[in-house]
């Protein structure tokens, strides 16, 4: 067996030593490939651009001794090269920017599109805009974050200026935003409010989970009844006075009204019954938003839920 394909390869010729008999074709080129992302393997192997024997091979193929496997030419991104971001995704983000100025961009996020590349993901949304906007792409930071399948308005900061005043803004009281929420039951009129604790912890798979728990951090939740649908479900606002990691998510669910579609702390079966109405989505989104400008002004933006969002909430005043 040869060793590992150098970023840039031309054709390979691969023998099948005998100790490697057996062995599937996909797991036989992640370890000959080192480096090689395993969508990449599975691509050429799904495109039959490998060869084993001069055929055509399915991933599951096991070898045997003495195959010849040809490898086509790979290109794999330099190290500090970013991975280019899908051009369908980039047509959508840009179409999702609700307000760009000089220094800031605000953007009705999609659900289910993670802020930024990690944890598997080799892009987010700030890499995303680092390529949509090359010549600014050193200054472009993130100024707050969204969970992945939570929607609606996120601000990225064009120049550093304008990301410090922000992040005081966000450390004072002065940046005021609200989020849309569709939870279980009857939400009460009279519950305005949830103040407990959040501690974050890591779970073995490197998930986080947030607890209430008298030894974390303080927080506060302002929540407002906007609709209800009978005793089935509430569409609530909740205003997040402090800025804990799924703070909206556990404060509803300490409430007693977990939100649909959270596959964290929600309800199987309230989700189920949400996603048997088209509702295939965490329904959290951030909607409305009012930031103070380093100049005085007050800047106040509000986004649209998107379609799905939309019908279930049509099907639900149906139902």
């Amino acid at each position: 067996m040869t060793t590992h394909a150098p970023p840039t390869s031309g054709v390979q010729l691969l023998e099948v030593a005998p100790e490697l008999a057996g062995q599937r074709i996909d797991n036989f080129l992640f370890t000959a490939l080192k480096g090689v992302p395993k969508t990449l393997v599975y691509r050429i192997l799904r495109k039959g651009e490998v060869r084993v024997n001069k055929g055509r091979i399915k991933p599951e193929y096991k070898l045997q001794a003495g195959d010849v496997i040809r490898v086509p030419p790979i290109r794999l991104p330099e190290r500090d090269e970013p991975v280019p971001v899908a051009q369908g995704l980039l047509q959508r983000l840009e179409a999702a920017i609700v307000h760009e100025d000089k220094a800031l961009i605000v953007l009705n996020k999609p659900a289910g599109i993670a802020v930024h590349g990690g944890s598997g993901l080799s892009f987010g949304v700030i890499e995303a805009f680092r390529q949509l906007r090359p010549q600014q792409a050193a200054e472009l930071e993130l100024v707050h974050r969204l969970d992945r399948d939570t929607s609606g308005l996120l601000m990225i900061a064009k120049k550093r200026s304008m990301l410090r005043h922000l992040h005081e803004a966000l450390r004072g009281d002065g940046v005021d935003k609200r989020y849309m929420a569709l939870v279980r039951g009857h939400w009460p009129t009279a519950k305005k409010q949830v103040n407990a604790p959040l501690l974050k912890s890591n779970l073995r798979s490197g998930e986080r989970m947030v607890e209430v728990n008298p030894e974390g951090k303080e927080a506060l939740t302002l929540f407002k009844v906007l609709r209800r649908f009978g005793d089935f479900a509430t569409l609530i606002e909740a205003r997040p006075i402090t800025g804990r990691t799924h703070q909206i998510r556990v404060h509803s669910l300490h409430a007693g009204h977990c939100i649909a579609g959270d596959n964290k702390y929600g309800d199987e079966q309230f989700t189920r019954e949400i996603r048997e109405l088209g509702g295939k989505r965490l329904f959290l989104h951030a909607y409305a938003l009012s930031v103070p400008l380093p100049g005085g002004q007050l800047l106040s933006l509000q986004a649209p839920v998107d379609q799905t969002w939309q019908a279930t909430v049509e099907a639900l005043a149906g139902a």
